[in-house]
């Protein structure tokens, strides 16, 4: 056959150019994930005091807001769930490449929360002896390996999520916002059975994924186009809070966003009707923030630092309990019992004393985040995905 023959005959290679592009990344998005784990690790570290009796070897957790409820209003900025859902969902629906199964692109997306989980728990169990061996009593280390383990909880959700994100989009290309009432009336509906109708309490804890599906379920429709406008990000954001406001103010639940040891009803544990409206308004937000968000990204030193930032984001949700209860042992075993680290959190002065020791915390965490960061990074390749 002669060349010209076998030439035309030979299908033409799809040169790299012409393929499917990579989706472009939306560094607004990013941004917003940066401040959402800003919150939740700086929330903790304010909110969890462990407090220590005169022997200096029994530790117990309080609150400040168990003790000054006036301080609520902080919760309401350090509680971002809501956000770290929404661009969740966003997330989901702009990681898909051409032709990819779903299966595949699940474990490529849950491959990230995977990774990192055994290297915790492995380094967990010469630290618990190492505690024990210091003198801490039993009730202490157990109080410790509780806080790292409790916000496991948010990966087992969005895991759950993650695998659902066909039949949430579908429900979306279905009902489009009018599918959101669903979760918001099964929440409420859940919500009036365990508060005034005697269900048993632990009916509540389906909320736990009907409060959650709706800022996912948002999120994949903010990523299709919808609530681009002003408008719609107001009416989220004026709605949300005022819903709030009605519910805390009238119908008993209580102000603060997160649990507060003690108290009866935690808006978290599980989560309640009013945070839900609550994560609404804080949709509303994120929407109205995206634009300013990428005016400010498009400068090349602030898309690297929010890069830099948020590269690390699953290291630094799993590990920063760990930092602050290590700053708050090894202080407690080479200084003694410290202000603002040690000592209940009976008056606001306590915040003053508390603020300093957030950057030895902070940098204990960023050494902790360069040892079991490689772990998250997982084997080098380019990076493709648009986050978790």
């Amino acid at each position: 056959m002669p060349d010209t023959e076998l030439r035309e005959t030979t299908p033409p290679r799809t040169p790299p150019a012409a393929r499917a592009p990579r989706p472009v990344r939306d560094h607004a998005v990013d941004a917003l994930r940066v401040f959402a784990i800003l919150g939740v690790v700086l929330g903790h570290w304010l909110v969890t005091a462990f407090v220590a009796d005169p022997s200096g070897r029994d530790l117990h957790v309080t609150s400040p807001l168990r003790t000054m409820p006036e301080l609520a209003p902080v919760s309401w900025v350090f509680q971002t769930l809501a956000v770290f859902f929404l661009v969740g969902g966003y997330s989901a629906a702009k990681a898909s490449r051409p032709g990819e199964a779903w299966a595949a692109l699940m474990r490529r997306r849950l491959a990230r929360f995977a990774r990192p989980l055994p290297v915790l728990a492995l380094a967990w169990v010469p630290v618990a002896a190492g505690l024990w061996w210091a003198g801490f009593s039993a009730g202490t280390v157990r109080t410790m390996i509780e806080l790292v383990v409790s916000p496991l909880w948010f990966l087992c959700v969005y895991a759950a999520l993650t695998a659902l994100t066909p039949l949430i989009a579908a429900a979306w290309e279905r009902f489009g916002l009018r599918g959101a009432a669903l979760p918001v009336a099964a929440t409420a509906a859940i919500d009036l059975g365990r508060f005034a109708l005697g269900a048993p309490g632990w009916t509540g804890w389906a909320t736990v994924l009907t409060a959650w599906l709706l800022p996912y379920y948002l999120g994949l429709g903010w990523a299709g186009g919808a609530l681009r406008s002003r408008r719609a990000g107001l009416a989220l954001l004026g709605g949300g809070a005022a819903a709030t406001a009605l519910l805390v103010l009238f119908a008993g639940y209580p102000a603060s966003m997160v649990g507060v040891p003690g108290a009866p009803v935690s808006n978290l544990s599980p989560p309640t009707l009013a945070a839900v409206a609550f994560g609404l308004a804080q949709t509303g937000l994120a929407v109205l923030l995206h634009g300013p968000l990428t005016r400010w990204t498009r400068h090349a030193r602030v898309r690297a630092a929010v890069g830099r930032a948020g590269r690390p984001a699953m290291t630094v949700f799993l590990w920063h309990q760990t930092a602050l209860m290590g700053v708050t042992a090894v202080t407690l075993l080479t200084l003694g019992s410290l202000q603002g680290v040690h000592t209940a959190p009976g008056r606001p002065e306590w915040i003053l004393m508390r603020l300093p020791w957030l950057a030895v915390c902070a940098a204990a965490l960023t050494v902790i985040t360069v040892l079991a960061g490689r772990f998250e990074r997982g084997p080098s390749r380019p990076r493709k995905d648009l986050g978790w």
